[in-house]
C-alpha cells in the first residue's frame, strides 16, 4: 500500500451523514434515552463542585486572598472557550464518545484514536485521584467520629497500611532521612506513611520484602460506583441528582450560616499578594471546573441531546462559577485569608468562628461530593470505549450492551479495574499531573477541530460558537502576553541562558514551543479570519500544558507512543473504515 492511501485512511473522517445512519442503526438495541436537561446539569454539577469546593479553594485564597474571586470569573471565561466548543459539536453530533467522535469528525481517524486514548488519562485513571480524595476524605470523616461511635460500642482504630497508598509508603523511609538530614520537620503524612511501612505485614516467603500496604477505602468505593453504572443510567442519574441536591444545600447552609460570622476587614486587603499571588492557584481552580466535558459522554442516553447537551454545559458553568464565587467570599469573609491554607477550608472555618456541631456535615459533605464526581466520571469512559469499539478501533466486546441493563457492562468493569491498578500502585501526585495533561490535550484538539469543522463539514443548524473577529483579538492577545513576558516566571523566558552551571533549563521548552504555537495561530487568524474563540481555547489549554512541567510532556508522550503502537498493531487492521 503507498504512503498515499495509508494517509488517507489514518484522516478519513467522519460525516454527519454517517454517524446519523449509525445512530439509526443503533437504536434499537441501544442504550436508553431517559436524561433530561435537569439530569444532564445535575451531571454536570456533580463532576465540577466536588473536591475543588472543599480543598482546593482553601489553598486558592490563602495564595491569593479574597481576590481569589477574580481567578473564579477568569478561570470561568477560559473553560467557556472549550465549553462553547463542546456545545457546538455536541449540537450537531448527539453521539455518545465526546471529544473522540468529535475529532473523528474534524481529523479523522488517528487523531480520533489519540484522543480516545488520552480520554482514558481523564477518566479512568483521572479517577484514581478521586479514589484517592475519597479515602482521605472518608477516614478524616470516621476519625472525626471516633468519639461518637466510642459511646454505641464501636471504638476502632483503622490500620494505616489500609488507608495508604504502597509508593508513598515505600518512599516514606529515605524523604524522612533526607528532611531530618537537612534540619527539617517530616509533615504528618510523611510520618503516616512512615507508620504504614514500618506496621504493615509482609507477605514472607519470596516476597518477604513486599508489604502488604493498600488504599482499602479507595478499593471499596471503586467497585461500589462501578455496579452502580453497570445497573443503569436511571439509578446512576437518581444517586447523582440525591447528592448533587445534598451538597448544594450543605454549600447554601454555609452561605447563609457564615454570611453571620463575616467580617468585611478580612476582606482587605483585597489582592494581598497582587496578581501573582492570585494566579497562582490557576492549575488547581481550572482543574476544578474540567468535568463538564462528561456530560457529552451520555449523548445517547438523553432525551434531546442536541438541545440539551449544550444548554446543560454552559449552564453548568454558570451556575458552579457563581457558587465558587460566593464561597470564596464567604471563606475569606469569615477568617483571615492567611489561615486558609488547610486541607478542608469549610470545616475549619466554621470550627474557627465556634461552631463546630457543622464540622461533620460538612465533612460529610466533602466525602458525597467526591462521591458525586466519581460517579460522573466512570459513567463517562464506558461510553467511549463503546464508541471507538463500534469504530472498530477496539475487540466488539467492548461495545456490548447489557441485555438487562442497557448499559456498556463489560466496558464498565474494565474501567473499574483501570481505576484500581493506580490506587495499587502509584500516588496521587503522579496520577494527577496524567490525568490533567491528557484532559487538556482533549480540550485543546476539540477548540482546534471547530476551526476545521466548520470549513470541512459546516452545519447550519443547531448550537454555533459565536464570532469574534480572530484577526484582531488573537494578535492583541499575543502582543499582550509578550509584553507580561519579561514579568513571568523564569521558565517562561526563552531569552537568555539556557544551560546555567552547565544544566540545560528543560522546563523552558514546553513554553518555548507555546510561544511558537501563540505566534503561529495568530498568524493563521490574521490570513484566515478564524473566529476567535477556539483559537483562543488551544491557546489557553496549550498553555496550562506547558505548565506541567517537561518531565509530565516526556511520560505524555510515552503514554502516547503506547497508544500509536496498539493502534499500529490492532486499530488500523480492525477499523471499520480501513478500506480507502
Amino acid at each position: 500500500m503507498s504512503w498515499d492511501a495509508i494517509q488517507a485512511r489514518l484522516t478519513r473522517r467522519k460525516t454527519l451523514a454517517q454517524i446519523d445512519q449509525e445512530l439509526d442503526k443503533q437504536s434499537s438495541q441501544g442504550l436508553v434515552r431517559s436524561l433530561t436537561l435537569f439530569d444532564l446539569t445535575c451531571f454536570g454539577i456533580a463532576a465540577v463542585i466536588g473536591a475543588g469546593a472543599f480543598t482546593t479553594i482553601g489553598k486558592a485564597s490563602f495564595d491569593g486572598g479574597p481576590a481569589i474571586s477574580l481567578l473564579f470569573v477568569i478561570t470561568a471565561i477560559a473553560c467557556l472557550f472549550s465549553a462553547l466548543c463542546y456545545a457546538q459539536f455536541a449540537s450537531s453530533i448527539p453521539a455518545s464518545g465526546s471529544a473522540y467522535t468529535y475529532a473523528f469528525v474534524a481529523f479523522g481517524e488517528l487523531t480520533a484514536w489519540m484522543i480516545g486514548w488520552n480520554l482514558l488519562m481523564e477518566y479512568a485513571i483521572g479517577n484514581s485521584v478521586l479514589a484517592f480524595a475519597w479515602s482521605s476524605y472518608f477516614v478524616n470523616l470516621l476519625e472525626g467520629m471516633q468519639t461518637w461511635l466510642s459511646r454505641i460500642g464501636l471504638n476502632f482504630q483503622i490500620p494505616q497500611w489500609l488507608v495508604q497508598d504502597y509508593y508513598s509508603c515505600s518512599e516514606a523511609t529515605e524523604q524522612i532521612a533526607a528532611i531530618q538530614a537537612a534540619g527539617g520537620t517530616p509533615s504528618e503524612e510523611l510520618r503516616r506513611h512512615l507508620q504504614a511501612w514500618e506496621s504493615a505485614p509482609s507477605l514472607g516467603g519470596y516476597l518477604s520484602n513486599f508489604k502488604l500496604i493498600v488504599d482499602l477505602p479507595a478499593i471499596l468505593i471503586n467497585i461500589l460506583i462501578t455496579l452502580l453504572v453497570i445497573v443503569g443510567i436511571q439509578e446512576s442519574k437518581r444517586v447523582s441528582n440525591a447528592m448533587v441536591l445534598l451538597k448544594m444545600a450543605v454549600v447554601l447552609m454555609v452561605v447563609l450560616v457564615g454570611f453571620f460570622y463575616i467580617k468585611p476587614s478580612n476582606w482587605q486587603p483585597f489582592a494581598p499578594n497582587g496578581l501573582e499571588g492570585v494566579f497562582k492557584g490557576i492549575a488547581g481552580v481550572f482543574f476544578a471546573y474540567i468535568g463538564f466535558d462528561a456530560i457529552s459522554t451520555t449523548a445517547e442516553e438523553c432525551k434531546n441531546a442536541q438541545r440539551d447537551i449544550p444548554r446543560a454545559t454552559l449552564l453548568t458553568l454558570l451556575l458552579c462559577t457563581i457558587i465558587y464565587i460566593i464561597l470564596s467570599f464567604t471563606l475569606t469573609g469569615m477568617v483571615s485569608y492567611q489561615s486558609l491554607n488547610v486541607d478542608d477550608p469549610l470545616a475549619f472555618v466554621f470550627e474557627k468562628v465556634g461552631l463546630p456541631s457543622l464540622v461533620g456535615i460538612i465533612s460529610l459533605s466533602a466525602v458525597i461530593a467526591t462521591t458525586s464526581v466519581f460517579l460522573v466520571f466512570q459513567l463517562g469512559q464506558p461510553r467511549i470505549f463503546m464508541s471507538m469499539a463500534r469504530d472498530g478501533l477496539l475487540p466488539k466486546r467492548f461495545a456490548s450492551i447489557h441485555p438487562r441493563f442497557k448499559t456498556p457492562a463489560f466496558s464498565s468493569v474494565i474501567t473499574g479495574l483501570m481505576v484500581a491498578l493506580p490506587t495499587l500502585l502509584l500516588n496521587s501526585t503522579f496520577v494527577t499531573d496524567l490525568a490533567s495533561i491528557g484532559t487538556l490535550f482533549a480540550f485543546m484538539l476539540v477548540c482546534a477541530g471547530i476551526l476545521v469543522s466548520d470549513t470541512t463539514q459546516p452545519s447550519s443548524s443547531g448550537f454555533r460558537v459565536p464570532y469574534f473577529p480572530g484577526q484582531f483579538i488573537v494578535p492583541m492577545s499575543f502582543l499582550g502576553y509578550c509584553a507580561l513576558l519579561p514579568s513571568l516566571p523564569q521558565n517562561h523566558q526563552i531569552l537568555g541562558d539556557w544551560m546555567p552551571e552547565g544544566i540545560f533549563h528543560f522546563d523552558r521548552v514546553p513554553y518555548a514551543i507555546f510561544l511558537a504555537v501563540f505566534l503561529g495561530l495568530s498568524t493563521a487568524s490574521i490570513q484566515y479570519r478564524w473566529s476567535a474563540i477556539p483559537v483562543l481555547g488551544v491557546v489557553v489549554n496549550l498553555y496550562l500544558i506547558a505548565g506541567l512541567g517537561a518531565e509530565n510532556w516526556i511520560r505524555f508522550g510515552i503514554w502516547c507512543a503506547i497508544g500509536l503502537l496498539i493502534y499500529a498493531l490492532y486499530g488500523y487492521h480492525n477499523s471499520r473504515y480501513r478500506n480507502p
